[in-house]
């Protein structure tokens, strides 16, 4: 099999040193930037199996750069961060990022979250290949190509708003909580807060509803979850 590659990107020399050590101890190839600019130079000749990086970065800072990720491949993200606002979680997840460590974090934690992000990612693929395109009145979801189309209109949605989609779509008129939603989609549900699956729900109808405000498609259940009506 071959080695997974792993782009680090970190400022603090110390950090990335131990990061990208265990990395490579684990048996993973092992690249390493200092700002966000090498970075997106790096990402732009080859974009490499998965991304640590973290948010507060020289030049471009990781938010940024991982808008700018997302809009060119679906390579999985973990969010490194020295702050523990909420909001700074939610942010970097909300652009699509799969994981987040907080600083000061344990080297083989972070070789954890990475293996598991690879599986899932992994898994969801091989699922994604056999699986055939679903299609609705207007909606078509092509879990191949990952591309939504509504009344014929290709839509741009990130990967967890594609993923959330497709599982809500799969299962017609099945409830899921967000805790559920959280495990299914983002891996996990103990450190996220729920308020994330409120607003991805917002975005997806905000783009695949004719009426955000009175949905058709993804509905809420109130006190327990969401559905979505075919």
């Amino acid at each position: 099999m071959n080695e997974k590659s792993i782009l680090v990107v970190e400022d603090e020399p110390s950090i990335a040193e131990v990061v990208g050590l265990y990395l490579s101890r684990a048996g993973f190839q092992v690249q390493t930037a200092k700002d966000g600019r090498q970075a997106r130079s790096m990402l732009e000749k080859k974009i490499p199996d998965l991304v640590v990086m973290d948010i507060m970065l020289p030049e471009i800072d990781g938010l940024t750069l991982t808008r700018w990720l997302r809009d060119n491949s679906n390579v999985p993200i973990i969010m490194v961060t020295a702050r523990r606002e909420e909001i700074d979680r939610i942010a970097g997840l909300e652009m699509g990022a799969d994981d987040y460590v907080v600083k000061p974090f344990s080297p083989q934690e972070l070789v954890s979250r990475v293996r598991a992000v690879l599986r899932r990612v992994g898994r969801d693929q091989v699922e994604a290949e056999s699986e055939r395109a679903l299609s609705f009145s207007t909606i078509t979801i092509d879990p191949r190509t990952r591309v939504v189309t509504v009344k014929e209109s290709q839509i741009e949605l990130t990967a967890k708003e594609f993923d959330m989609l497709y599982l809500l779509a799969r299962y017609p008129k099945q409830v899921f909580t967000r805790d559920q939603l959280l495990e299914r989609v983002w891996g996990r549900a103990d450190y996220i807060d729920p308020g994330t699956v409120t607003v991805h729900v917002r975005r997806l109808r905000e783009k695949i509803e004719s009426n955000a405000s009175a949905p058709k498609y993804i509905i809420t259940v109130w006190g327990v979850g969401y559905k979505f009506e075919s």
